[in-house]
């Protein structure tokens, strides 16, 4: 079973996901440590816990999700694992550090790149990945079924969605992802995104303003 901790970094308060399992292996999801401190607090945890780093994953490259790939991929001797569709956004990224006043250590690159329906095996646990674009066009979910909770990235966040304004975003594409993606997973499944507290599928069904649940789905 995983065991969720989360970490909210950087000027853009994004939050970093670590994923640990009963033999103390774990997967960092989208390291976003900016300051010393936070990169120092990040180490030390991994550090006093006695945990073994498997998996470095982005859910999406926008800088405030990437800001420490290449501490977590030099550190622990990980390579990234995104979507292909992803790469152009990060490639952009550096510039787009300079254009915030926030540089910052490139990413290394992609040493694999994963598929919607890949599976992301870690001991007895396991990740489905579910490609969900819109906020950028290789936005991926990540949906764990034994223990029903999501890592949704920018996709959907309470009461919200992500922007959609930036470079490959697009705001009909989203909504297709989350309605036809993520409503479909069960309601009581647990989402953890990029930004903000946690939610639940059957709580944005019924209260997200963006993407209300559209009622033909009911039928499908």
């Amino acid at each position: 079973m995983f065991e969720i901790k989360y970490f909210t970094v950087n000027p853009f308060q994004e939050n970093t996901y670590v994923l640990i399992n009963d033999e103390k292996q774990c997967i960092i999801i989208d390291p976003g440590f900016y300051y010393e401190q936070e990169r120092e607090e990040f180490l030390r945890f991994i550090r006093e816990n006695g945990l073994t780093v498997a998996r470095l994953i982005n859910t999406h490259t926008h800088l405030d999700h990437i800001f420490s790939n290449k501490l977590v991929s030099k550190t622990f001797d990980v390579g990234l694992e995104m979507h292909k569709a992803d790469q152009p956004v990060l490639d952009r990224q550096p510039e787009v550090g300079k254009m915030y006043n926030l540089p910052f250590e490139p990413s290394p690159m992609p040493a694999k790149y994963l598929e919607e329906g890949d599976k992301i095996v870690l001991g007895d646990d396991e990740l489905e990945v579910i490609l969900t674009p819109g906020h950028s066009p290789g936005s991926i979910s990540l949906y764990n079924v034994r223990q029903g909770f999501l890592i949704a990235g920018d996709v959907l966040f309470q009461q919200s969605v992500g922007r959609t304004d930036l470079p490959g975003g697009n705001f009909e594409t989203l909504t297709h992802s989350i309605r036809q993606k993520l409503y479909r997973l069960p309601d009581a499944t647990v989402v953890y995104p990029g930004h903000g507290p946690s939610t639940t599928i059957r709580f944005e069904k019924q209260h997200n303003p963006f993407v209300p649940e559209d009622p033909s789905s009911r039928f499908a």
